[in-house]
């Protein structure tokens, strides 16, 4: 039957539950337990009462346990005469209720025949098992909560179409009792990651999503108007220079977890509005930054435990929560991670020493010959970056710390003191995907400056995505940050890392999305993210 149809079908029910006076959208009903702990209390009793052959010889019925009220939605229903089994659901637990119209009474099973897939019921009566010995509730009262409209999706294969899916979630949370825990799993990694900060001394924080400056970061930032002002803001692209200020302002240890907003396109790793941990430590430096990156994904991981059963052949073993599966092949999230300098790595890749032909000059025309491709302008440093991301990085599985970057592609990074050419920053790069960036921080406002500067150039000459000189920040340090580590992670990163999801969007219960034509006319609809 076509959707429009049932909407109408169930529409006349309403009419006919208003003829028998029952309200379709109830708030009088308060559960007294969820699912899963009326099937306990059951269990206990038994436990307590255990049956023995004189009961079952002169038992009637089944034998009637603990009164619970219990409330879900219904996901099955098979009507028998006047009789009808049900099964309701909440977060993550299903249960039978067994009505029966002699026990309800003639007004309750006129509303019980009324009853569709997808509405929410409140039950009350006694625990007890079928004689299949399934945990029923035995009804005694049915409330009517919510008149489900709409049908829901086919329960036995979920849904099925991406676009769905991803527009409408709350569709692919209903028909997909593994999407909900898969959702689950992302609040205990955020979680496990705020436990190991907060054990470790680090002070939560909040800092301004709209910005008069969008810093720290290259990237295009997402503009906005404050009308009380009439000025331009912008919606944070970082977090960085805010939590330095708390440095500067006196606190040791700070972090955020919050929202950043970035005008970029959409992509399995990319969505314009992400969640990023940064935290920064005063009188720490990248190396500090290493032991807190490994500390947080390895106690990640094991928070969430080892991984599930799969008929997947060549898994990995399911009793270490450090050995993960991503993408059908096994990885080892087990401590040390390895740590090498960019230069050792590109060497090893390309089969020649980049730091020596950067001495010799003739570190781009080397890269030409090995088929990178370069922009114009590009100094050596932005050179060095490319050879590393074209022809280094996605070839990189194992959590592996990349050292040492390029001073001219990291302005806010403190540099190395053997070859100020290079900052002191690293990168976590997990099967070829970026999971960290750290510094030891630049805290000389001289330097700053005179990078800064240098970013203002690049923007004048049409680099849209470099950062805006920022005065206020300059003032800051120049009054005094202390040296300090920083680190910033990607939260959906990481939770597409421990979760084997394939994408970003599988990880965000509402991922961005291209308007449809109709949410587009409409300049915006519920659908549209």
């Amino acid at each position: 039957m076509p959707d429009n149809d049932l909407v109408a079908q169930r529409r006349r029910k309403l009419d006919e539950l208003a003829a028998l006076g029952v309200a379709p959208y109830n708030v009088d009903f308060k559960p007294d337990a969820t699912l899963e702990q009326a099937r306990r209390r059951l269990v206990d009793w038994e436990t307590e009462h255990p049956a023995d052959a004189q009961d079952a010889q002169e038992a009637s019925g089944p034998r009637e346990g603990p009164r619970v009220a219990v409330a879900g939605r219904i996901a099955q229903l098979r009507p028998q005469g006047r009789m009808a089994f049900a099964h309701i659901e909440d977060e993550d637990t299903r249960l039978q209720v067994w009505l029966k119209s002699d026990r309800l009474g003639e007004q309750q099973w006129e509303v019980v025949k009324l009853l569709d897939l997808g509405d929410i019921v409140g039950v009350r009566g006694p625990m007890v098992r079928t004689r299949r010995g399934e945990p029923s509730v035995l009804a005694d009262e049915v409330t009517l909560l919510v008149k489900a409209l709409r049908p829901p999706p086919e329960k036995w294969h979920g849904l099925q179409d991406t676009e769905t899916r991803l527009r409408k979630r709350y569709l692919d949370l209903l028909s997909n009792v593994e999407q909900r825990r898969h959702f689950a799993t992302r609040s205990r990694i955020v979680k496990s990651v705020r436990d190991t900060l907060d054990k470790r001394g680090y002070l939560e924080v909040e800092t301004p999503i709209l910005q008069l400056l969008a810093g720290g970061a290259s990237a295009r930032p997402f503009r906005t108007h404050w009308n009380a002002l009439d000025t331009d803001v912008y919606l944070r692209i970082a977090i960085e220079l805010h939590l330095k200020r708390l440095l500067v302002g006196g606190y040791r240890r700070v972090y955020e977890i919050g929202r950043v907003f970035r005008n970029e396109g959409l992509s399995p790793r990319h969505n314009p509005e992400f969640t990023m941990l940064e935290a920064y430590e005063a009188y720490g430096d990248y190396h500090t930054m290493r032991e807190l990156t490994e500390a947080i994904i390895v106690e990640a991981a094991n928070a969430i435990g080892p991984l599930p059963p799969s008929d997947g052949a060549g898994e990995a073993p399911r009793d270490n929560p450090l050995v993960r599966r991503l993408e059908g092949k096994p990885l080892d999230l087990t401590p040390p991670f390895r740590a090498a300098r960019m230069a050792e790595l590109i060497g090893e890749r390309v089969g020649f020493d980049p730091v020596q032909a950067w001495d010799d000059g003739t570190l781009r025309q080397r890269a030409e010959e090995i088929g990178v491709v370069l922009g114009p302008g590009m100094g050596d440093g932005a050179v060095f970056m490319e050879i590393y991301e074209q022809r280094v990085e996605h070839t990189l599985w194992d959590p592996t710390f990349v050292l040492d970057y390029p001073a001219e592609v990291t302005p806010l990074a403190r540099r190395r003191k053997d070859d100020p050419r290079f900052v002191e920053r690293f990168e976590l790069v997990v099967a070829g995907r970026e999971l960290a960036n750290a510094f030891s921080e630049l805290n000389d406002p001289i330097d700053q400056r005179r990078r800064f500067e240098e970013q203002v150039r690049k923007r004048a000459a049409g680099d849209e995505e470099a950062p805006p000189l920022d005065e206020d920040f300059l003032e800051a340090i120049e009054t005094g940050m202390p040296p300090a580590g920083g680190l910033g992670i990607g939260i959906d990163r990481l939770v597409m890392l421990l979760t084997d999801s394939p994408a970003i969007r599988e990880v965000l219960l509402f991922p961005q999305m291209r308007p449809q034509p109709a949410e587009t006319r409409s300049g915006g609809g519920g659908d549209a993210q």
